[in-house]
């Protein structure tokens, strides 16, 4: 073989050997690409610009989605969709005429966004502290003095998670049943209260059984309160008791909820009955929003 025809062989081979070693670098940085590039959000991961507490939070990626679903997984539930993120401005609640302050049921919104909110303190279980660390379902507690005062502490974990303290009143009264001073004292009384131990006046007022007046709302608005809210539902140990004729969810309502042990749920837990009410608000298509971001 002459010398020409060496040097052809020389050079095919050598150009064969650079387009396999293209090809394989060029695999090696499309598999690598593909390793590396960011998964997108898991179901139930906080969504962006979601404050801390957001339903499902637990970081992006395959080992945020394994988190969400195993937290999710333990109490026997299937992830909650993450929230939106709550709107650059507030909405305005619907006002009462008169002097006092607005009373809401429901948040103004298009979104399939529900609020949870807690009332009273009566039951202190342990467990519904981790349930909610874990899921991080964010809520809002109503709280009352005579019903939390011997164990004010309680509370202070689920508010480090970005759970919200309001105002329940002094004593559960049925406020109707009382003049505007005595209303005024139990308002404001609590206010003080929960100002001292968690570090923050409330902004938002609960009446008891959800009763109010015309002195109510000014009693209210004199104390620091921005809005008297209620609620469209109310979970009971298994059900919700809707206050509509279609017995559904509607976007912006707010549901009710207690503070209540096996005693008060023939039988049931608090985190059980936590439990059957995201069952709830998911089967309908719903995930839960936090109130005071929205009010």
């Amino acid at each position: 073989m002459g010398w020409g025809a060496v040097d052809r062989r020389i050079r095919g081979a050598a150009l064969a050997c650079l387009l396999l070693a293209t090809g394989v670098t060029t695999g090696c940085t499309t598999e690598s690409s593909a390793k590396t590039s960011k998964s997108p959000s898991p179901t139930g991961s906080r969504a962006s610009g979601a404050p801390s507490g957001s339903a499902g939070s637990a970081g992006s990626g395959s080992g945020g989605r394994a988190a969400v679903e195993a937290a999710y997984r333990k109490w026997g539930l299937k992830p909650l969709a993450a929230p939106p993120a709550p709107p650059a401005a507030k909405p305005s609640p619907s006002s009462k005429a008169g002097p006092g302050v607005p009373v809401v049921s429901e948040i103004p919104t298009d979104q399939k966004i529900v609020f949870l909110t807690i009332d009273d303190g009566a039951e202190k279980d342990p467990e519904f502290v981790t349930m909610m660390r874990e899921l991080k379902i964010p809520f809002t507690m109503f709280l009352t003095d005579s019903a939390i005062r011997g164990d004010y502490d309680y509370f202070k974990p689920l508010q480090e998670f970005g759970e919200g303290v309001q105002n329940h009143t002094l004593t559960h009264p049925n406020l109707r049943t009382l003049g505007a001073e005595a209303q005024k004292r139990e308002i404001c009384g609590q206010q003080d209260k929960l100002k001292e131990r968690y570090g923050a006046a409330p902004r938002l007022f609960r009446p008891p059984y959800g009763n109010w007046n015309e002195d109510t709302r000014v009693a209210a608005g004199s104390c620091g309160v921005e809005a008297i809210v209620l609620w469209r539902e109310s979970m009971q140990t298994k059900n919700m008791q809707y206050q509509r004729g279609d017995k559904k969810l509607h976007p912006g309502d707010i549901i009710l909820a207690h503070f209540r042990g096996p005693s008060d749920l023939k039988g049931t837990t608090m985190t059980q009955m936590t439990a059957n009410l995201l069952r709830h608000i998911q089967e309908q298509g719903f995930t839960v929003a936090r109130l005071e971001d929205y009010l």
